[in-house]
């Protein structure tokens, strides 16, 4: 009897860990979700006002298109990169680079943001923007060399996979027609002597 109760227990601890487990895995998945969303939502907020302060002429108008630039540089070869990678492991490390790269870039994106929002004075942002638009095209040429590598790469295998699968089709072809044989030769006639006459 003490056996069954202790069994019992032990069987309820184990399922209340398991379900605790259970619970706690699917809170954070939940968290990680809303983490995801919010963070899109706050990115489409900011994009959505840089693009209408792009529109203003001046320092700031041109601060606001360099991060608008860099930002969709980064964010195009991020997708070209996820889209690539599943079925090609080679990316990995072009991804890690663009990580790397990306760190720079959000560096230099809150820097021009900080000078846009902080700085009043016109004549400062002018004189810094020469600067900073450099540095954002060093890191757009570098994100741009790495998506139309991935690009290049991606029609590249699809090519070879359509020769291999036009070179199958074409024996696969050929194997279905099987009746088509050339024609057999006829055996050749011997001369048959005249009747009465022994054959040589």
């Amino acid at each position: 009897m003490e056996i069954a109760v202790a069994v019992g227990a032990l069987i309820f601890l184990v399922l209340v860990t398991l379900g605790v487990i259970a619970t706690t895995k699917a809170v954070r998945a939940v968290r990680r979700g809303v983490d995801r969303a919010s963070t899109e939502v706050r990115k489409t907020i900011d994009n959505t006002a840089l693009r209408a302060r792009s529109a203003q002429f001046g320092p700031a108008g041109e601060l606001a298109r360099t991060r608008l630039e860099l930002r969709t540089s980064i964010d195009s070869t991020r997708r070209e990169l996820a889209l690539g990678q599943p079925g090609d492991a080679s990316l990995a490390e072009a991804v890690a680079l663009l990580d790397r790269l990306h760190e720079h870039a959000r560096g230099l994106d809150r820097e021009m943001g900080a000078l846009m929002d902080r700085e009043p004075d016109r004549a400062r942002i002018a004189a810094r923007l020469p600067e900073l638009r450099g540095r954002a095209e060093e890191i757009r040429q570098s994100a741009d060399s790495l998506r139309f590598a991935a690009q290049d790469r991606a029609r590249r295998h699809q090519a070879e996979e359509l020769g291999s699968l036009r070179d199958q089709i074409a024996l696969e072809s050929g194997a279905l027609r099987h009746w088509e044989q050339p024609p057999a030769q006829a055996p050749e006639k011997r001369d048959v002597p005249p009747s009465g006459e022994p054959a040589p």
